[in-house]
């Protein structure tokens, strides 16, 4: 096979517009892009933009799942002049532990708990403290989270009818980037997980508690708009156009 020269790849890569080293991941929807599937979507575009009564707050639920110790079997090194951080390749496993948190859409504060597992229980446990920490002066609490069978059994139904104000909101299936908490959860993952080494399950939580402090502290609500969902309806409107 004869050869070809960088120059050459490049130039017919760049002459189709082809850029084969980048990717982007997509699931080929299982849930289809109908009117159902609309309205979900315009329910929660309204409750991130719309204005909130005095007597109203939109929280997004989620978990994030099996945090791992890792605890390193050497020091980490600090950087130099010239080197960067060090990080000890081989670690021992200490377990796992869950994080459940909720996010305020509208001030940005994080409530949270962490487990050794993730059940409705410890989901209850979470609705217990928003049970708390809002007063009753706020009569409806939405709560954005997915649709997996923990949010929907029988312990959290039977909850939910003793405490009323609280009003559970699901996004499509497959539509995660929708719940906000998603997006607070990169900034944890980007800020106390770009290196894994924790003494223990115990070190682990300690660290979680001291980041929600410390993020509390100065906390900030994202900028939501309905501008993204309105991409999102649009595309809809195409496809329940195309079955009519």
């Amino acid at each position: 096979m004869d050869s070809i020269s960088a120059q050459s790849v490049h130039r017919i890569l760049n002459s189709h517009r082809l850029k084969p080293w980048r990717h982007h991941p997509w699931l080929s929807p299982k849930t289809p892009r109908d009117a159902a599937f609309a309205a979900a979507v315009r329910n929660l575009s309204d409750l991130y933009s719309r204005p909130l009564t005095t007597h109203e707050a939109v929280l997004c639920v989620d978990e994030k799942t099996n945090l791992q110790p890792r605890t390193r079997k050497a020091k980490t090194l600090p950087p130099g002049p010239g080197k960067p951080i060090r990080v000890e390749d081989e670690y021992e496993r200490k377990g796992i532990l869950h994080l459940l948190a909720a996010f305020d859409t509208r001030t940005g504060k994080v409530y949270h708990i962490t487990g050794e597992r993730k059940r409705q229980i410890e989901l209850l446990q979470l609705m217990e403290i928003l049970d708390r920490e809002f007063d009753p002066s706020f009569t409806a609490v939405h709560i954005v989270l997915d649709n997996v069978r923990m949010h929907k059994g029988k312990l959290v139904k039977a909850w939910l009818a003793k405490h009323p104000r609280f009003q559970f909101h699901h996004p499509p299936v497959h539509c995660s980037w929708m719940n906000q908490v998603e997006q607070w959860f990169s900034i944890l993952q980007r800020k106390r997980f770009g290196i894994i080494n924790f003494a223990d399950k115990q070190d682990l939580a300690e660290r979680l508690d001291a980041f929600v402090k410390e993020w509390n502290s100065h906390a900030h609500a994202f900028r939501w708009s309905s501008k993204s969902f309105d991409k999102v309806l649009a595309e809809c409107e195409k496809n329940i156009a195309g079955v009519a």
